[in-house]
């Protein structure tokens, strides 16, 4: 199986990297596609025809789409997936996917595709594995992550980021969005080395990996 991985965002990207061949072996492959931002599903579900802005959910039902007509002519012994992973963030998880499967319904011919949703933000899947964010930032404040609670809608990143970053949420804040941003990148390429596939608390995580063990056997 050969699996297209949207993801909304260059932290998703670093991390998933490391991840995803954890999951699903060297005998299967994958491509990762990082997007600026997550963006919103178009008005009516209708295309967005500026392909430069490179807005996840804005450009969702072009890029299904096209990987409908492009998965067809791919051979019946290695087919292929998108694989559509992004945060939740304060959106409802039923209208959210009901929306997505609607993309999909729209395509003719239908790529085989399956939506992975963070609850309620990527950070999710780092904190549902604490021994591996110790590993990686063995300073961080015990206190601070005894206390969440998997895949609440928390202020997901925030938590993680009281608990390893000096200050705490409030001190990355003010060094403004593109310091949030490599901050995220960071946690990214420190904590997901030490992360165990098999044994993480996230529902969200264990769905994700679920869904692509599922499709590549």
């Amino acid at each position: 199986m050969h699996f297209e991985i949207l993801v909304e965002d260059l932290s998703g990207e670093r991390s998933l990297e490391i991840l995803i061949p954890e999951i699903i072996g060297a005998e299967n492959t994958f491509k990762i596609h990082s997007y600026r931002g997550i963006g919103r599903i178009p008005r009516n579900m209708k295309d967005n025809q500026n392909a430069k802005k490179r807005i996840l959910l804005t450009q969702l039902p072009k890029l299904l789409k096209g990987y409908g007509k492009a998965f067809a002519d791919y051979p019946t012994e290695y087919p292929a997936a998108v694989v559509l992973v992004c945060d939740l963030d304060n959106k409802c998880l039923k209208t959210f996917k009901a929306e997505l499967v609607q993309i999909l319904n729209n395509c003719h011919p239908q790529p085989t595709t399956r939506f992975c949703i963070a609850i309620e933000e990527g950070e999710a899947w780092f904190l549902g594995d604490i021994p591996a964010i110790k590993a990686s930032y063995p300073n961080a404040k015990d206190a601070v992550l005894n206390n969440y609670v998997n895949d609440s809608i928390c202020g997901t990143w925030e938590c993680l980021a009281d608990a390893i970053f000096p200050g705490g949420a409030q001190s990355l804040l003010k060094k403004g969005g593109q310091a949030t941003g490599t901050e995220k990148s960071e946690w990214s390429k420190r904590i997901s080395p030490h992360m165990d596939v098999e044994n993480n608390a996230s529902p969200s995580f264990r769905y994700f990996k679920e869904k692509l063990i599922e499709l590549s056997g």
